[in-house]
């Protein structure tokens, strides 16, 4: 196991866990804080932080309310019932490294359907109004923040003392263990997937609900008032700034912006494709390669209902009107870049399924047959595709990924960096991701990978990269 997860020197693995594991946490709360209560400026928050220190920081930290939980445990709760008892067919997962092959039930579409009509239908109807979740959002965050570390805590335990399969094991190194995690494919019982709870049904299943509920937040609040600007830090703590006078004000006018409205239907669509795809996703490296540990797990609880959702976050109190034309050119271009990234999964899918016997672009695929062995010794053949979205790099899929991801932030302009700062970890994210995927692969095919990147020599961006 240490070998397969440290693609980096030792030195630079430790340094990097480290970090993530004590940056992280404080860092979800200032993007909220930032964004909610210092007017988008990175700039103010520095500059209060500059001036009082940790005390700063801990007065900024919100404390986890009851209502707070209440909705994180309602919410949890929900979507583990859903997972559990919609209805959906049986699908295979790829084979693991020690030859097992996960059994999974695909309701994702169903369950997606199900949330957004139940949570649109409890704000219709006026018995909950989702503006609330906004209001008490930083509340929220903190409470995720130290819940799911107590349940990384949990699954570190687990792996330990129950695992579910024998893709498990220590490294030897407990820092490591709890940061990447000790199973592969850890469940409560036989059939409920944890993985598939965290970073699906609970993660990318929040994104939507985020996104929403700021769009009615920024139709139904009244006022939406920012912090002053950092000359004016003169306070004890964080209820005396909230207490001083406002330099911005936003009236609202009982709609939407147009910018909200590309943001949210931009995101809403990258997510319906992701639900439609999940039985797609559980073939990816974030399932059936990395395991459940705080990277995977804390990151879905926690990072993606922050960092992902950050620019909508940001539009409700910075509505931007960006006109009919401008509005329409933003959406078709993040539309046709998240459908390229859906069919550059569809056709890598659809060659897997058929056993390379399909058409790509009109064409018999180009491939390559590489055998390997699993830690079993068990000999074993894959196909790699080297034609189509494929033979154009060998991840060329992040192209249009990141691409979506900068257009569903466009329409915040740029007032402000740190709209766009989930596009930035986007892209290091996927240029990490695609580093520590070609690695595996070489180690797993050995001579075939380097066929295979002859064939297809770029990594990400073609002709460059």
């Amino acid at each position: 196991m240490a070998e397969s997860k440290m693609v980096h020197s030792p030195i630079v693995t430790y340094v990097s866990v480290l970090s993530l594991l004590t940056l992280c946490p404080p860092f979800v709360i200032l993007l909220w804080y930032t964004m909610v209560h210092a007017d988008g400026s990175l700039s103010e928050t520095l500059g209060y932080l500059r001036l009082h220190g940790l005390q700063g920081l801990i007065n900024i930290w919100p404390k986890p309310t009851a209502i707070a939980w209440k909705i994180i445990a309602s919410y949890a709760a929900f979507e583990a019932l859903l997972q559990i008892f919609l209805p959906g067919k049986r699908v295979e997962g790829p084979i693991s490294p020690a030859g097992n092959k996960p059994v999974y039930k695909a309701n994702g579409v169903a369950a997606y359907a199900v949330t957004l009509i139940t949570y649109l239908s409890l704000w219709w109807f006026g018995i909950f109004n989702p503006a609330i979740v906004y209001d008490h959002l930083g509340e929220i965050y903190s409470a995720l923040i130290f819940g799911s570390f107590i349940f990384c805590i949990f699954l570190y335990i687990k792996g330990h003392v129950a695992p579910s399969s024998t893709d498990s094991g220590s490294c030897g190194n407990i820092i490591i263990d709890f940061y990447w995690g000790m199973e592969l494919y850890p469940r409560i019982g036989k059939d409920f997937d944890i993985k598939v709870f965290t970073n699906c049904r609970f993660g990318m299943m929040s994104w939507a609900v985020l996104a929403v509920t700021y769009c009615i937040k920024q139709c139904a609040d009244t006022t939406l008032i920012s912090c002053p600007p950092a000359d004016t830090y003169r306070v004890k703590n964080v209820a005396d700034w909230l207490g001083r006078p406002n330099v911005h004000t936003y009236e609202a006018n009982g709609s939407v912006a147009d910018s909200m409205l590309v943001s949210t239907i931009l995101m809403l669509v990258y997510v319906s494709k992701f639900f439609w795809w999940e039985d797609g996703y559980w073939n990816t490296m974030d399932i059936a390669h990395d395991r459940a540990g705080f990277y995977i797990c804390w990151g879905c609880l926690v990072w993606v209902p922050s960092v992902y959702t950050s620019p909508g976050m940001y539009l409700v109190n910075h509505p931007v009107n960006l006109g009919a034309q401008l509005a329409v050119y933003i959406l078709i271009a993040g539309i046709l870049c998240t459908y390229i990234n859906y069919d550059c999964d569809r056709q890598r899918k659809e060659f897997r399924r058929t056993n390379g016997k399909c058409l790509v672009w009109g064409k018999a695929p180009s491939k390559i047959q590489a055998a390997y062995t699993t830690t079993t010794g068990e000999t074993k053949t894959s196909l790699l595709l080297t034609s189509g979205w494929w033979g154009l790099s060998r991840h060329f899929h992040y192209v249009p990924e990141i691409l979506a991801a900068f257009l569903w932030t466009l329409p915040a302009l740029f007032n402000h960096f740190l709209p766009y700062f989930y596009v930035v970890f986007l892209t290091i994210l996927l240029f990490d991701r695609a580093k520590r995927d070609d690695d595996r692969c070489r180690s797993k095919y050995g001579k075939y990978w380097k066929l295979y990147c002859e064939k297809v020599p770029y990594r990400i961006v073609p002709g460059i990269y």
